[in-house]
């Protein structure tokens, strides 16, 4: 692909406001969840197994509402309400986490969480790209992404601190999550508009219908590819954790672990956002896939903390670099009346590859180890470099031009 944009279009204040709201969320969401799996067994004395059980569902129930989400959203041609009712379910359910006295309680506040999660996601990116000036997407899904980031690294910090300051009381720290959750809806509904075009395009047409379907171009399908093959060589982050505890690392200082992946990720978005306005995105994501390959060949060498640290801020580099590139793609590939169907069955698609990349790494770690479940990692981010090089260089040779014999001007041939 050649150059995308000329450089110098600025983000609109909607996108940055949308940016906010996710940040606020997630403050809120990973202060709680950080501290989660703890207090479920240290206080409610659930069992390891049932924690896995309330996660394993509720994440499942989130993939599958990101679809229908996305469609309902093409089917009212409409996004900020759908988006509205997602951030509001996930408010709702936090105070639900500090009232939590049974196992079924827990799993309830999660299951509203994770209802509300996978109502805002496909709306809420189908209205960015509504927004956002096609010469500006990649820096406006960056932004997004940065600002989601930094609260996911805000919130455990917060986690850490407050559980300092109270003594453990999980609850009042839980309560204080209330606040920016409520934040994130309020400034939702009052800061985003959603544009009058967008707003009535493809009002009442069924997204699923076979012809519908058949409206999403192949470069839409072959983002949807390329998405689910990054996801299935970068597993879940939980493997970078239990690579940081083989080293030493004690158990209280663990979630630091996601701070550093978050902190550089988050630092990285937005600016990567922008250069993937106005470069080839096939290299630039060919360069993100090289960056995991290293990030695994770093974690498979060590356990030391030093080696972990430096592998860790190599993933979060990727995740920066194709992240908020592959949510722009979809922007650019889908039609407009589509795109809330789009990005909900990208979400899919890529949930499902991460579902089916942890599974086969813990079984892997399990019998082979650490270092091997690295080193299939990067077998596997290097067969989806081939494929995306290999793309890239098709797509490349099919736009160069065919010389054909020109007519000889002294002929004068007559039929």
């Amino acid at each position: 692909m050649p150059p995308r944009h000329p450089p110098g279009v600025a983000v609109p204040a909607a996108i940055w406001t949308i940016g906010f709201v996710s940040l606020l969320m997630d403050v809120s969401t990973e202060l709680i969840l950080s501290l989660l799996p703890v207090f479920m067994v240290t206080v409610l004395g659930v069992t390891p197994l049932m924690v896995g059980l309330i996660e394993g569902v509720s994440e499942g129930t989130a993939l599958i509402v990101k679809v229908f989400s996305g469609v309902l959203s093409d089917l009212a041609g409409r996004r900020k309400p759908l988006a509205l009712l997602g951030y509001g379910l996930g408010a709702l359910s936090k105070p639900l986490f500090a009232l939590a006295s049974t196992a079924g309680m827990v799993f309830g506040a999660r299951f509203i969480d994770r209802i509300g999660k996978g109502l805002r996601g496909a709306p809420r990116d189908a209205l960015i790209a509504d927004l956002a000036p096609p010469a500006a997407r990649g820096a406006s899904f960056g932004l997004r992404q940065a600002l989601d980031v930094a609260g996911a690294f805000i919130g455990p910090l917060l986690a850490m601190g407050l559980m300092l300051l109270w003594a453990n009381d999980f609850r009042a720290v839980f309560w204080v999550a209330v606040v920016p959750a409520l934040l994130s809806v309020a400034l939702l509904y009052f800061g985003v508009h959603e544009p009058e075009r967008a707003a009535q395009a493809g009002r009442g047409v069924n997204p699923l219908t076979r012809a519908n379907l058949r409206r999403l171009p192949a470069a839409y399908w072959w983002v949807v590819v390329i998405a689910a093959l990054f996801t299935l060589a970068r597993f879940s982050q939980a493997f970078l954790v239990l690579r940081a505890a083989e080293g030493g690392l004690a158990l209280a200082l663990t979630p630091l672990v996601f701070v550093a992946l978050n902190a550089v990720y988050s630092l990285a978005a937005y600016p990567l956002g922008r250069l993937a306005d106005r470069v080839d995105h096939g290299r630039l994501l060919g360069a993100g896939m090289v960056l995991l390959i290293a990030a695994d060949l770093v974690l498979a060498q060590s356990a030391h903390w030093a080696v972990v640290w430096a592998g860790v801020s190599l993933w979060g580099l990727h995740l920066a670099m194709t992240q908020g590139l592959l949510a722009a793609m979809v922007a650019e590939t889908a039609p407009a009346d589509l795109r809330g169907t789009a990005y909900g069955l990208f979400n899919l698609a890529s949930g499902l590859a991460l579902l089916l990349a942890s599974t086969v790494a813990g079984g892997v770690w399990t019998l082979f180890g650490a270092a091997f479940t690295f080193w299939c990692g990067a077998g596997l981010a290097a067969a989806a470099l081939v494929a995306v090089t290999a793309r890239s260089a098709w797509l490349r040779a099919a736009r160069q031009p065919v010389d054909l014999p020109q007519p000889d001007p002294r002929r004068n041939d007559v039929a």
